[in-house]
């Protein structure tokens, strides 16, 4: 029975002396700043389960609803934060930049309004970017292209504006690209071909205009694409039958645009392509889709990552 005791009582002051390095482990000012600058912004709904000062939580008090925290070293620093669905309104909080060790930032589902500062681009850490449905508005920073770890970018159901950047094509890791329901307009940059990981590109619902010839003349484009949405553009010209060397494409929305011609006959052969939507274009007489055309719904449940 001592023996037990002793053992217990040896745990107890093992514990004991490990617990405070963590129970005190402070914040980064940075972070405490940045996310009470946060919820000074973002209004009422998001205030009132928001207690305390310190987001990762302070003696009895937990971690802010939404923020994830992660220990490094002797500090606490924000790697989430995931506010979405409570209706905030008003401009994109910039205070979200200075979250420097951010791997997530989902603030879907919002009123925002107004344009991404320039200032993401200082989140090289970010891996998912969620901002859609939303109102947000003006281009799409170039600067989102410095955002090296990014693997999946959720822009859709905005009100963005101008051509696509370009830099999108310096993210390596990016493998879902949501685009649809925008204004955007010009032409899809062929770079985009070069992602190595891309497998899901969305740009339909747009103003977006051009060539699928002019998109894949990269010869090796787009290597890992699975799914590609072009519908209700203002897509122009036939359909090339270099299109059917992306040998990893399963979904092909060209539905509701400007194409005219046939469909090359290596598309009916294609080894993985199970649907092609093809309606609302000047194809000849003929010309058949394949796969059978589904209702579109857009849940929620159909975004998660």
């Amino acid at each position: 029975m001592a023996l037990i005791s002793f053992t217990l009582l040896s745990l107890i002051l093992v514990s004991s002396l490990s617990i405070p390095n963590l129970a005190h482990c402070k914040t980064l000012k940075r972070d405490v700043k940045a996310l009470n600058e946060i919820k000074a912004s973002l209004g009422w709904r998001v205030v009132y389960a928001w207690v305390g000062d310190d987001p990762c939580g302070d003696g009895d008090l937990p971690a802010w609803s939404g923020v994830t925290c992660s220990t490094v070293g002797d500090y606490r620093v924000v790697t989430e934060l995931e506010v979405y669905a409570v209706s905030i309104v008003g401009p994109f909080p910039t205070a979200v930049t200075s979250l420097l060790d951010l791997t997530r930032l989902d603030l879907h589902n919002n009123k925002l309004t107004g344009p991404i500062p320039p200032q993401i681009g200082r989140l090289k850490r970010l891996k998912i970017l969620n901002l859609r449905w939303n109102k947000l508005q003006d281009a799409i920073p170039p600067e989102i292209g410095e955002l090296k770890s990014l693997t999946h970018l959720y822009l859709s159901f905005n009100n963005f504006k101008g051509e696509i950047p370009k830099e999108l094509a310096n993210l390596p890791n990016l493998r879902y690209l949501y685009l649809h329901e925008n204004r955007l307009t010009g032409r899809i940059p062929p770079e985009l071909g070069t992602l190595q990981n891309l497998r899901h590109l969305d740009a339909g619902n747009n103003h977006l205009v051009g060539t699928i010839r002019e998109l894949i003349r990269i010869e090796g484009c787009f290597p890992a694409l699975r799914n590609l949405y072009l519908n209700n553009n203002y897509f122009t010209g036939g359909i090339p039958a270099q299109l059917a060397n992306l040998t990893s494409l399963e979904i092909l929305y060209l539905d509701h645009n400007q194409f005219s011609g046939r469909i090359p006959e290596p598309f009916y052969k294609h080894p993985f392509l199970k649907e092609m939507y093809i309606e609302g274009n000047a194809f000849r007489p003929g010309v058949n889709p394949i796969g059978f055309h589904k209702v579109l719904e857009v849940s929620d449940a159909d975004f998660l990552v």
